[in-house]
């Protein structure tokens, strides 16, 4: 096997499947729709998104709390004290 065989297999093939896959993995980059920077003008209407299509709270009302009472009867949270 000669020096120019050796470099052929052990150098040249895997830099071209190296290339290939870069490429590939490029090629959205290049060919997408431009993204949206900080700064720039947004030209589109706004768009609310909720987990309850019908309204935030519309599904499951709150009870009235009287001053009295507790607020909840569930511990941890925040304070993390369970």
């Amino acid at each position: 096997m000669s020096i120019v065989q050796t470099i052929l297999v052990y150098a040249l093939i895997p830099a071209a499947i190296y290339g290939v896959v870069a490429l590939i993995t490029l090629r959205s980059k290049f060919a997408g729709t431009p993204r949206y920077r900080p700064g720039q003008s947004w030209d589109y209407p706004p768009m609310w998104w909720s987990g309850n299509p019908e309204g935030i709270g519309a599904a499951h009302p709150h009870p009235e709390v009287s001053s009295g009472d507790r607020a909840g009867t569930a511990a941890g949270g925040a304070r993390g004290s369970w």
